[in-house]
């Protein structure tokens, strides 16, 4: 699972913010790998070029109302990436296709997406989008579900231990 997007950019950061509520609430089984992929775009094609499946997690513009949430599949994320004119999703459609001329493309791909309501300069989500991050996490969890990953849900009191790694992801960066 590959959370994308910058948090110095507001709404834009929604994939780095749900990856780090997954990394709060759930254990994750050895094999499923959680990464804050931030902005890295290319620096990410050696995890893209060896996952199974990849769900990746960002905000997505599309025509729809602030906070929508969107699913795209398979080769529905390149096509839709294409006609983006944001630098981090063309980094992001690069990425996918650099996989697939090397020829080590994950076998499915799911992209969850929330339409962003303000990309600007500042660290919070905007009220919309804060208000659907847990539906976003719960549809990660959903879609892993689908996949016969079942991570472990901790107690609200359990301290974070045995992360997943981060990529990255710096808060002064």
């Amino acid at each position: 699972m590959l959370g994308l997007g910058n948090i110095l950019l507001r709404d834009e950061g929604v994939g780095v913010r749900a990856v780090e509520r997954l990394q709060e609430r759930f254990d994750f089984p050895a094999e499923v790998q959680v990464l804050d992929g931030g902005t890295l775009g290319l620096d990410l094609l050696p995890y893209v070029e060896t996952a199974d499946r990849l769900l990746i997690l960002d905000a997505v513009e599309t025509d729809h109302t602030p906070g929508t949430l969107v699913r795209l599949y398979g080769d529905e994320v390149p096509a839709f990436l294409s006609i983006k004119v944001s630098p981090h999703q063309m980094g992001l459609a690069d990425l996918l296709a650099a996989s697939r001329l090397r020829g080590q493309f994950p076998r499915e791909l799911v992209l969850w997406g929330v339409k962003p309501e303000i990309v600007d300069a500042g660290l919070e989500l905007s009220p919309p989008i804060a208000a659907q991050l847990d539906a976003l996490v719960d549809r990660a969890i959903a879609e892993l579900a689908r996949w016969g990953i079942h991570p472990t849900e901790r107690p609200s009191d359990h301290p974070t231990e045995n992360c997943p790694d981060t990529l990255g992801h710096e808060e002064g960066r």
